[in-house]
């Protein structure tokens, strides 16, 4: 898996994707956040993270499909995938190789939205204190949450040799698992009657959940399972490819 490992994060940062795709979703938050309307911090008028929180789950959307749809789809597309499969490595060492490279670039793009926490706290009027355990609770809802679209778009780059498809299909994926379930449980006809559970089948529900500042294990073993399945789905696929 090391070997597939830091092959990834060599391929990732030895040319501009890498950079790009982590510039573009700092760009996009810094315009949504300090400069276009609504979701502005200055025009909020409260001291907090929670326009952020709000909007990162939809730009980390697009980033991840981006960012993976070249997992698979590359190596298929360039026959390298053939060459992989004659090294001492199973399909689960490749794919989690690519997995965990994936989720490394996205700390890196996460990690630079920390100052939000100073500006925050010294924009302020008064001297404040903010809910740490808010704050916490969120970045790792964005975490679980960004692990969980990692895995969606490394299995959506598998089953396709064609980047972009890869990363329409994993874009539409990550949509219906974040929003899907949400609206279905508005209609109603579910209203009253099973719309609590079909909201519980999406990762909105879950990323909310956590983002309150009380981590429950109901949460975390929710985005480990999406995550499990997802690589699980990917090892098929490979290995359906292979044969």
């Amino acid at each position: 898996m090391r070997p597939i490992f830091f092959r990834e994060l060599n391929s990732f940062f030895s040319s501009v994707i890498g950079y790009v795709a982590v510039l573009v979703f700092l760009v996009a938050c810094w315009l949504f956040l300090w400069v276009l309307p609504d979701y502005n911090f200055l025009d909020y008028g409260y001291a907090s993270l929670d326009k952020f929180f709000d909007m990162a789950p939809w730009l980390l959307m697009l980033l991840i499909p981006a960012v993976t749809m070249r997992s698979f789809a590359d190596e298929v597309k360039t026959g390298t995938i053939e060459w992989l499969s004659t090294k001492p490595l199973s399909d689960t060492d490749i794919i989690l190789g690519k997995y965990f490279a994936t989720l490394v670039l996205i700390i890196f793009a996460l990690l630079p939205t920390l100052v939000y926490l100073y500006s925050i706290a010294n924009l302020a009027g008064t001297k404040i204190n903010l809910d740490r355990g808010a704050i916490i609770g969120s970045y790792t809802g964005l975490f679980f949450l960004a692990a969980g679209f990692a895995s969606v778009g490394v299995f959506c780059s598998s089953l396709t040799s064609n980047q972009v498809v890869g990363f329409l299909i994993a874009l539409f994926s990550c949509y219906l698992l974040y929003s899907g379930f949400e609206g279905l449980s508005k209609i109603p006809s579910f209203t009253g009657s099973i719309e609590y559970y079909l909201s519980m089948l999406g990762m909105q529900f879950h990323y909310a959940s956590i983002s309150r500042g009380l981590i429950d294990s109901r949460d975390v073993i929710y985005f480990l399972s999406v995550i499990i399945l997802f690589i699980a789905l990917t090892r098929i696929s490979l290995a359906k490819k292979a044969n």
